[in-house]
């Protein structure tokens, strides 16, 4: 049996203590759940075991051998290799090339191209991957991407295997594949760590649960022993989930109107309205044309045929400019690469989409910005020590925030929320929701995608379904259940 522990480990950036003095034990042949809400110190901590980051003290061990790792290569040599929430993959490579990045099979100083297709081959059809070795990362979908990225992990043979966020892209055919591949890795004595804000899921694949919370141990417990509400509780201390306020009142006035609206290949044919006040939810499977009709009415994809009608005026030829212009705001699925500058400050990251709006005479400074930054970083909660630290170095879930403070700051009319609660922690999620419902408060409508159908239910007054890149339905949260609506989507009745 192997066994990964750490002794009193922590970790001080500037302004925080992100893990403070904490002692865990993670053992081989079961799936471990490392949970905590954003900023609670699980990411640093997976982070440390890969060698990616020092702690501060404090030490850690793997079958009692003392690791100190001075680069992550060093950890995947001693078998811990890690499969991040942000993937990693290099989109100009083909899967091959991604897979066995620095570990190609060489035929005297050249790369054996033949050799290294078969092995890759073999590789992905051991764990069920049907994705091509020749294919260019580029040309494959982010749930894709995600698998390609766990083989690649997996390709190691590794003792420990980290996964952050594994199936926060994957729809629920593909977290079965990851479950039964996971299922495989315990047989073979693997340690695994399992990172993920789908609390549903752990009980259907972890052993045991480690909670953090403000980078502090607060316990360990099996799984199987372990109500919904007991790992809430340890995540935050008592927290009421709420759900769609009662004042909520959808307005008369028709808002957006899209008619016969085509993108062919990915979605044909759609037509629906959004009222003042309106959220409205777009569910279906991922595959199913949700993101690329967001992306469509909001311009950054071009149209086929169809017509937007917003306010009453059609608009012709859209792109992101004009719609921004017109009212619209997009906080895309994929935040890392669409959605922020990972060089750039929390505080220039907040006003990207703004400056228009901040100065029209062109002129920037920061005196200017800072009201814009302020408001955000207080209204939405934001957790940043410095807001002249660079994006990268905020938890997935206030970097979040950030993306959507960024819109906010343009005083939109209609919001679009491309999975909004994306690697987000439940406290986060529901934060990002009374922002929604705020919104619609004060007039702004929103079209919100997810693939956790039961926030659809939550949050939206109206869900339309879309399958195969067609509308095959629309329905009330309050008339149906989440198991019909799942049913739905993968086209039953």
């Amino acid at each position: 049996m192997s066994i990964l522990r750490t002794e009193n480990i922590s970790k001080q950036y500037p302004g925080t203590l992100a893990l403070d003095n904490v002692t865990s034990m993670f053992d081989s042949g079961k799936v471990h759940a490392l949970l905590g809400k954003n900023g609670s110190g699980k990411s640093t901590m997976v982070k440390i075991f890969a060698g990616a980051i020092k702690a501060t003290s404090g030490s850690v061990y793997l079958d009692d051998e003392k690791l100190d790792f001075k680069n992550p290569q060093e950890a995947i040599d001693k078998g811990i290799a890690t499969v991040y929430q942000e993937l990693s993959l290099v989109p100009g490579m083909n899967v091959a090339e991604n897979i066995l990045l620095g570990r190609m099979p060489m035929k005297g100083k050249f790369i054996d191209w033949k050799k290294a297709y078969k092995l890759t081959g073999e590789i992905l059809n051991d764990l069920g991957v049907d994705i091509d070795p020749k294919e260019m990362v580029m040309n494959l979908s982010m749930w894709q991407c995600q698998m390609i990225e766990i083989v690649k992990a997996m390709s190691t043979n590794p003792k420990v295997l980290m996964l952050d966020e594994p199936t926060s892209s994957l729809a629920q055919n593909e977290t079965d594949l990851l479950f039964n591949m996971i299922k495989k890795l315990k047989k073979k004595d693997v340690i695994i760590i399992y990172i993920s804000h789908r609390l549903q899921e752990l009980w259907k694949i972890a052993d045991t649960c480690t909670v953090l919370r403000d980078g502090i141990y607060i316990n360990k417990t099996i799984m199987a022993e372990t109500s919904h509400e007991q790992l809430i509780k340890m995540m935050f201390g008592d927290v009421k989930i709420k759900t769609r306020p009662d004042d909520l009142n959808v307005g008369e006035k028709t808002l957006l109107q899209v008619k016969g609206l085509t993108r062919k290949g990915y979605f044909e044919d759609i037509s629906f309205e959004v009222k003042k006040h309106e959220i409205l939810g777009i569910a279906g499977m991922l595959g199913s044309g949700r993101t690329e009709l967001l992306r469509g009415i909001f311009g950054a994809d071009k149209v086929d045929s169809g017509k937007i009608i917003f306010e009453g005026k059609e608009i012709d030829a859209p792109t992101p400019y004009k719609m921004k212009k017109a009212g619209f705001a997009l906080t895309p699925e994929d935040r890392k690469h669409e959605g922020l500058i990972q060089d750039l400050s929390v505080h220039t990251n907040l006003c990207v989409a703004s400056l228009d709006y901040i100065s029209p005479k062109h002129k920037i400074t920061k005196k200017m910005e800072k009201p814009f930054v302020d408001k955000q970083i207080k209204d939405l909660e934001i957790k940043v020590p410095n807001v002249d630290l660079p994006i990268s170095s905020l938890s997935g879930g206030n970097q979040q925030k950030v993306v959507v403070g960024n819109w906010l700051n343009t005083n939109p009319k209609i919001m679009f929320f491309d999975e909004p609660s994306r690697g987000i922690d439940v406290n986060a999620k529901q934060q990002i929701f009374d922002i929604i419902w705020e919104q619609s408060r004060k007039g702004v409508s929103s079209i919100m995608v997810s693939s956790e159908l039961e926030e659809l239910l939550e949050v939206c007054h109206r869900i339309i379904i879309i399958s195969n890149g067609r509308i095959i339905g629309e329905v009330k949260p309050e008339e149906i259940t989440v198991e019909d609506l799942y049913k739905r989507c993968i086209g039953g009745k």
